[in-house]
């Protein structure tokens, strides 16, 4: 994510939200989102138009509750429908004033991806109306909208997602109720700063001053998942004082986060090349949060891309 704030009332919490409401910009991932909700149990509906907001709220929590209703519901808004950019922020005022939990999920992407994603697919984009190109209608519909984007209780950049990595994420964060210590989840990012920082991590750490494994004879092909690599590090005190420094300040930080509303938090942890050190970190610090309570997992988002860019003869 590129940036986030934390959910306010009725918005994301502890418990799963009664209604996700997916918008953001064409082509950055919400058909893959509305999926990855599908699979989670939600009723699922795009391009729902504002009018039938109302309409919709009382289906999911009806006056009489022994009617048959939606136990939750993810909708698709975005720039298709005509009075969205005018009407959304009254519309979304109203659905929580109803006593709904409600997310607003804003997808966007790097100008870059999303011209690839549509030459791939070879697809108009929804906002050229008069044939300006791809790249000019993205920036006008990203301006159009910021106002949007600011209302937004998550803002998930998938510029460096798959559809298989985008839909963990959505699973991790909103798949079950509850767990771990507060209800919170956690999720630990290693990466290399070579492949480019994280976009969605609410606390960075850099461990490119720590010893690097890639210049010890017989650990540079291997990852830092490997025993040896492990080993290596935690013989180094640096290395041992620099995790409990972290987890120190992460263990005091979590609680705040989530007394603020945060039901989940992302630590990206980097190091050059996204192989070793970030990898053994990530690791020891998802392990110490799990020992906690947390519901912790660990995404190794550049463990493997040395190893294919030395197979195809490219840089280490």
């Amino acid at each position: 994510m590129t940036d986030k704030k934390p959910a306010g009332d009725g918005a994301a919490g502890a418990a799963p939200p009664d209604v996700v409401i997916i918008t953001g910009l064409s082509g950055s991932g919400m058909s893959s989102a509305t999926n990855a909700f599908e699979d989670l149990g939600y009723f699922c509906v795009d391009n729902l138009p504002l009018m039938l907001l109302p309409t919709f709220a009382r289906l999911v929590r009806p006056e009489d509750h022994n009617r048959p209703h939606i136990e939750r519901a993810a909708l698709v808004i975005d720039i298709r429908e005509g009075r969205f950019l005018a009407e959304f922020p009254e519309r979304l005022r109203e659905l929580r004033s109803s006593g709904l939990r409600v997310a607003v999920l804003f997808f966007e992407a790097s100008d870059e991806s999303l011209v690839r994603r549509f030459s791939e697919t070879r697809r108009p984009h929804p906002a050229d109306q008069q044939g300006q190109g791809v790249l000019e209608s993205i920036r006008r519909e990203r301006a159009a909208m910021s106002e949007i984007r600011a209302l937004a209780d998550q803002v998930i950049d998938t510029s460096e997602h798959t559809v298989h990595t985008l839909r963990r994420l959505l699973v991790e964060r909103f798949g079950a109720e509850g767990g771990g210590a507060a209800g919170m989840r956690v999720q630990v990012y290693s990466f290399g700063y070579k492949h480019g920082s994280p976009h969605d991590a609410d606390l960075l750490f850099d461990v490119r001053h720590l010893p690097n494994p890639h210049f010890v004879p017989g650990l540079r092909d291997l990852s830092g998942h490997d025993p040896r690599v492990v080993r290596f590090l935690r013989g180094s005190d640096e290395v041992r004082e620099t995790l409990r420094r972290f987890t120190e300040l992460i263990d005091y930080l979590l609680p705040l986060y989530r007394r603020e509303g945060k039901s989940y938090v992302t630590i990206g942890i980097g190091c050059t090349g996204g192989r070793h050190r970030s990898v053994m970190a990530a690791n020891a610090v998802a392990r110490h949060l799990r020992r906690e309570g947390y519901e912790a997992t660990a995404v190794h988002r550049d463990v493997g891309k040395t190893k294919r860019r030395k197979a195809a003869g490219g840089e280490r």
